[in-house]
């Protein structure tokens, strides 16, 4: 499959997913319509579907527009089906649907909000995960608590190491800033920082990830880790209460 990376509205990724084979190509989400365009006419594209993960506005303001344009089909999650402007199809944790000759899986990862699903491919080891994990984060929790999200970022953990990760937002400078203060001695880290610093002082993006870097170094998939659980005098806490201080921490970074 082909991959087009973009910027929309101020720091969302737009994400084009085109199958040569037969032509399909899904926007993950539609932050801006305008821009989603502009980068399918840019690859000669026609945009046949919206995997749409949440029902924020800066994820689905698109929808409408897109659907008027091409006459594409709107997927997203069934718990957030009433707040997804267009919706054709819903999706459930668990599902699995057809896109070409790929097969998507859905994997429903609540926490940023109720209903967020997330789109794995397996076989081609990518995983679409729009404001459940960052490069160096995850999303903040607006409708689940602490420990539905941790749950979620598990669900997300056990998938292969080499997955290819495409989230939701360029937070990740922020994002390394504040892992230092909780992992200062994680050195893969240190490293990991110097390199964000470097993309985006050359204006480049930090998309993708991979799972097996977030895992040696973003402090959400790593409320284990013995190291931090020292720097936050957390060490006799479950990993359910040091994610929740570690994202307690972020908010007010």
């Amino acid at each position: 499959m082909d991959l087009e990376v973009f910027l929309c509205r101020t720091d969302n990724f737009g994400v084009l997913v085109h199958d040569p084979e037969t032509g399909l190509t899904a926007s993950i989400d539609a932050p801006d319509a305008d821009a989603v365009i502009a980068a399918a006419d840019r690859r000669g594209w026609t945009i046949s579907h919206v995997f749409t993960t949440h029902h924020h506005t800066d994820h689905v303001e698109g929808n409408l527009a897109l659907k008027e344009k091409y006459g594409c089909e709107v997927i997203g999650p069934i718990n957030e089906a009433v707040a997804i402007p267009g919706l054709d199809r819903t999706m459930a944790d668990g599902d699995t649907f057809g896109f070409g000759d790929h097969t998507v899986h859905v994997i429903e990862t609540p926490g940023h909000t109720a209903g967020h699903i997330c789109y794995h491919f397996a076989d081609e080891k990518l995983l679409f995960a729009a404001d459940t994990l960052f490069a160096l984060g995850c999303g903040r929790l607006f409708e689940r608590p602490a420990a539905d999200m941790w749950h979620s970022l598990q669900k997300l953990a056990v998938l292969p190491d080499e997955t290819a990760i495409y989230f939701g937002h360029e937070y990740t400078l922020s994002n390394a800033r504040f892992a230092l203060t909780i992992d200062p001695d994680n050195e893969r880290l240190k490293a990991r920082t110097a390199e964000i610093e470097a993309l985006r002082a050359e204006g480049r993006f930090t998309i993708p990830t991979t799972l097996a870097l977030e895992k040696e170094t973003n402090p959400f998939l790593r409320a284990g880790d013995p190291a931090i659980r020292r720097n936050l005098l957390m060490e006799t806490k479950t990993n359910e209460e040091v994610f929740a201080e570690i994202r307690k921490r972020k908010d007010n970074f």
